[in-house]
């Protein structure tokens, strides 16, 4: 079994807050996918599925960004998991908007989730890096990050996390080059 996570704030305030696109990802892999509904466990909520031969469990915690990581722990004792069975969707600062990257292990940029998930987990987890941008300005970053998505975003945000789920296939063979490369090629299309 894979445990991929994704990060956000739990609330319908925040639905539409760059820092819960790791949500957004995973409800468009839930529902591409035919996964069970969301549930009630592990101070988050989750549902369980397959892609391809593979089975994931998705996990949002509700347990607020800066405390991601006790979900995630919880989650890997209860199914007895390694860091390399876990995969963390998140906003990330420092990759142009609507840019997808993946890489294991590194640092936490400041992303208070990453953070968390480090002290709980170890750094070695592989990370989906969803680009929100940079606003310019180092004082702007907070309202950049817990701000919505703007209107001329939404589009091209479905259509980069409609090709993350399409081929989700390949992230959950361990195919990460092939991912990247795959969801490119869709939105080059």
């Amino acid at each position: 079994m894979q445990l991929w996570v994704g990060l956000g704030n739990p609330g319908s305030q925040y639905a539409l807050h760059r820092h819960n696109v790791g949500f957004m990802a995973l409800d468009v892999i839930a529902a591409d996918y035919g996964f069970s509904p969301w549930k009630k466990q592990f101070q988050g909520l989750v549902s369980e599925g397959r892609i391809g031969p593979h089975k994931v469990l998705l996990l949002k915690p509700q347990t607020f960004m800066n405390q991601s990581g006790r979900a995630i722990r919880a989650a890997c004792d209860f199914y007895k998991l390694g860091v390399e069975d876990v995969t963390v969707f998140h906003d990330e600062l420092d990759l142009a908007p609507m840019k997808m990257k993946v890489k294991r292990g590194g640092g936490t940029a400041g992303h208070n989730g990453l953070r968390s998930t480090d002290a709980h987990l170890g750094k070695e987890f592989r990370r989906v890096r969803i680009g929100i941008g940079h606003p310019g300005d180092k004082d702007r970053v907070t309202g950049h990050v817990l701000g919505n998505y703007a209107k001329i975003e939404i589009d091209p945000l479905a259509d980069l996390l409609g090709a993350m789920s399409r081929e989700a296939e390949w992230l959950a063979a361990g195919d990460d080059l092939r991912f990247m490369n795959e969801v490119a090629r869709r939105l080059q299309d």
